[in-house]
């Protein structure tokens, strides 16, 4: 049997290597040095190992049933735990031990709170050094794309919101907040950002992305992931890794189905689904995940040519491949027969830690009797484990401080800092002049589903939060009016059920009033009456007498774009009778905007502005903030539009609608003005640098304000027809009223080059259109240039 070959083999080496591969000393192995180089200490390590300790590094099972409360606030370990690690396999990495949610029965009441959190890695870290022969450290990864998933941590707006501030620098320091988190509870991977280019609405996970453009979704979400590895020095080493998902094409789906197949052809995957993950290895990025998704009939898990000819031999990554929670047992009827033979299809195609554990592990044993992958296939995979706990320090410091643990989660800063992200991440897309509204005025009606309830603005991947912990609409204005104003609130309706809505007493709220806020939208939140699925994807309706509000997050795809339940009605009702009224839409998706969008006074979307999402609103609608935020995704008109983004170029129109999107991409107000002037275009000198563009923005109101100039070119012919517009640069500019700024913006390779037919990137000669202004539909100035 090739096994027992193997096996003999691995004794045999580990026998020579324990008498000649110690350090200088002779008695610290070298993997063990501290002083010895990685790769030495990696060979090393992965010559004493036999092929069960080999396996059991790359299987990575969900963690939160390795550990449990105990009375008085201590954590302990599972009989579980130890039965998985008492045996010749020792398990190399967990996820989600800190995990609370739905999905996983943790509580407030019975989760793991910050410091007994970090006890609670520290004992499992412990056993598994101290009682496994080897002791090779836990690689511990945890949740994390809009801060960590656990109890008592920072929630931060989600990805929408994020790109909506299109200010990389301040997404950076959120991602440094949400990386000191993770690291003070022990964990060593945050799964995030979500770097999936999304362009269809109807997609359940379209609020986790960054939006519908590859160049926006670099700078902006590589920013997230630096912060979170590095802290505030990008020149620092890692202290933890960030898991870029989904690789590849995971969110333009068919239909909008959450998983299912992405139909484009290489080409266009390449250059506009792909871009981003690039810039984020340039960066270093420490690890990726596979999606659920097969391009062009191919498993994105069991991909070769993305997984190892681009991302490995092209761009030269070098760190590790998670798949997603079972995709490798996904391929399962697809182009595997069996566990065993999905799990070496993933291994050869360059996965090196199946999330789940199904089909790693003892099946890799399996695969390697059965001739389905060779010695060298796991090595290569185990290296790479080995080699990232190395990076970590895990041999020389793996446990935490549980006191630091405690002390540097939901810190004041942080809290301020997920402030100051959800009024930046807020986009004014209509404003009539009643924005911003005087604080003191008489009596202020705030209605809705979306107006006092927590959950409904923090969005998925989301714990379970104290009370004091989050702040919502209602809340916010409450506290940002003067004691002389009444505030009156009335929800009016939910998101989806309609058992209990009253739109009459919204509508008697709204006539006394002086200004109505009216909140809608959707919801990511999740109950202990949902179903879900293994994957942890909602499974759809659930029976019960009360319809959940949750009609977002993963596997809620949608097909239609309407407001759910009675809220057009309640919207209808309140817009009739005559007074102020500012919409806020508070959504993970693009839903249909058109009623407010004609008819209401000033109208919001603040996708889900987290934990501080009510303070930050409030500052926007009496004007403490200016807004400043811009659409990451183009609002449709109608789901007969999809998909619609900006770099489709102009639609022309349907028979019986319009072919542009209602907002388009790019787009957003502020309560000051901005005049653009003075293009120019020139060839630079500078190395790697091909045209110097600037031009001029000056604020033509009367308050100050932050404006976003934008730059997108045309490439006209070029080898694969290229789209009619294209984002390739961003700058923002605070300007006091009547101040005048030059903006300046470089192209080289990476802005100007194409996917050829060969699918190889160049810049080709020739012309190249050069337009700035403050959205994909607003670009005043233009310029045609020749290379």
């Amino acid at each position: 049997m090739f096994r027992t070959r193997y096996l003999c083999a691995a004794a045999i080496a580990t026998a020579i290597l324990a008498s000649t591969g110690f350090a200088a000393d002779k008695k610290t192995p070298v993997y063990k040095d501290a002083t010895a180089p990685i790769e030495e200490r990696v060979t090393d390590l992965l010559g004493r190992m036999t092929p069960e300790e080999k396996a059991g590094q790359l299987v990575c099972p969900m963690g939160w049933e390795m550990v449990e409360s105990r009375p008085g606030g201590h954590a302990a370990i599972t009989d579980r735990f130890r039965q998985m690690n008492s045996g010749g396999m020792p398990v190399g990495s967990y996820w989600a031990v800190l995990r609370a949610d739905p999905w996983t029965q943790r509580t407030l009441d019975n989760g793991l709170h910050p410091g007994q959190a970090t006890e609670a890695l520290n004992l499992l870290q412990r056993y598994t050094v101290d009682s496994t022969r080897l002791g090779i450290p836990i690689l511990f990864a945890e949740e994390a794309p809009h801060g960590h998933m656990a109890i008592g941590t920072t929630v931060f707006p989600t990805g929408l919101s994020m790109a909506s501030t299109w200010n990389p620098e301040l997404i950076r320091q959120a991602g440094t907040a949400v990386g000191d988190e993770l690291a003070a509870a022990g964990a060593g991977v945050g799964y995030g950002p979500v770097m999936d280019i999304a362009r269809d609405p109807r997609w359940s996970r379209m609020e986790e992305s960054f939006g519908e453009d590859p160049w926006l979704t670099g700078a902006v979400a590589t920013a997230y992931m630096d912060g979170m590895q590095r802290g505030e020095d990008p020149e620092a080493e890692p202290r933890l890794f960030s898991t870029l998902k989904h690789f590849a094409g995971y969110g333009v789906p068919e239909s909008g189905h959450n998983g299912a197949p992405t139909s484009m052809g290489m080409i266009q995957l390449l250059s506009q689904n792909l871009p981003q993950f690039k810039t984020a290895v340039k960066k270093g990025v420490g690890s990726i995940m596979t999606s659920y998704n097969t391009v062009d009939g191919i498993p994105s898990t069991g991909n070769r040519f993305l997984l190892t000819d681009i991302l490995r031999d092209r761009w030269g990554f070098d760190g590790v491949v998670f798949s997603d929670l079972f995709s490798i047992d996904g391929m399962v009827g697809q182009v595997a027969a069996d566990r065993t033979e999905a799990g070496a299809v993933a291994l050869k195609a360059g996965v090196d830690i199946d999330l789940g554990g199904n089909c790693y592990g003892r099946r890799t044993l399996e695969a390697l009797d059965r001739g389905l992958i060779t010695m060298e296939d796991l090595d290569r995979a185990v290296a790479r484990v080995l080699r990232m706990k190395f990076r970590l320090g895990l041999f020389e410091n793996p446990y935490r401080d549980p006191k630091k643990g405690a002390g540097e989660v939901r810190t004041l800063r942080n809290v301020e800092l997920a402030r100051e992200v959800a009024r930046q991440g807020t986009v004014l897309l209509k404003n009539d002049g009643v924005l911003p509204l005087r604080k003191g005025l008489k009596r202020i009606a705030v209605i809705g589903p979306n107006a006092d309830v927590q959950y409904n603005q923090l969005g998925d991947y989301t714990a379970p939060q104290a009370d004091e912990a989050v702040v919502t609409l209602l809340e916010g204005i409450r506290e940002a009016v003067g004691k002389d104003t009444e505030v009156v609130y009335v929800k009016g309706c939910a998101i989806r059920d309609t058992t209990a809505t009253d739109i009459d007493a919204a509508v008697r709220a709204a006539h006394g009033a002086d200004a109505v806020i009216i909140a809608l939208g959707g919801s990511s939140a999740r109950d202990f009456k949902t179903k879900y699925i293994a994957t942890g994807a909602a499974a759809g309706e659930e029976e019960s007498a009360a319809v959940s509000d949750m009609d977002c997050g993963e596997g809620m795809d949608r097909a239609t774009l309407t407001l759910l339940g009675d809220q057009e009605r309640l919207l209808e009702a309140v817009l009739a009778t005559g007074r102020p009224v500012i919409a806020v839409y508070i959504q993970g998706r693009p839903l249909d905007m058109n009623l407010a969008a004609e008819r209401a006074d000033a109208l919001l979307t603040a996708w889900y502005p987290g934990g501080e999402g009510g303070q930050a609103l409030a500052d926007i609608i009496f004007g403490d903030y200016n807004p400043s935020g811009r659409l990451p995704v183009s609002i449709p008109r109608s789901v007969g539009q999809l998909p619609v983004y900006y770099s489709q170029g102009v639609q022309r129109d349907y028979i019986d609608a319009p072919g542009t999107p209602l907002f388009p991409f790019g787009y957003g107000l502020s309560y000051t003005t901005f005049e653009y002037s003075d293009l120019d275009v020139s060839r630079s000198a500078e190395p790697g640098v091909i045209f110097e563009v600037s031009a001029r923005v000056r604020n033509t109101g009367n308050r100050a304000g932050t404006e976003t100039a934008q730059l997108y070119i045309h490439d006209p012919v070029a080898s694969s027809a290229q789209p009619p517009l294209l984002l390739k640069g961003f700058k923002q500019l605070t300007l006091q009223p009547g101040e005048e700024q030059e903006v300046h913006f470089r192209l080289g390779a990476d802005e100007l080059s194409v996917v050829t037919p060969a699918l190889q990137e160049s810049v080709e000669p020739g012309e190249f259109l050069i337009m700035v202004g403050s959205s994909s539909a607003t670009l005043p100035l233009k310029a045609r240039v020749r290379l």
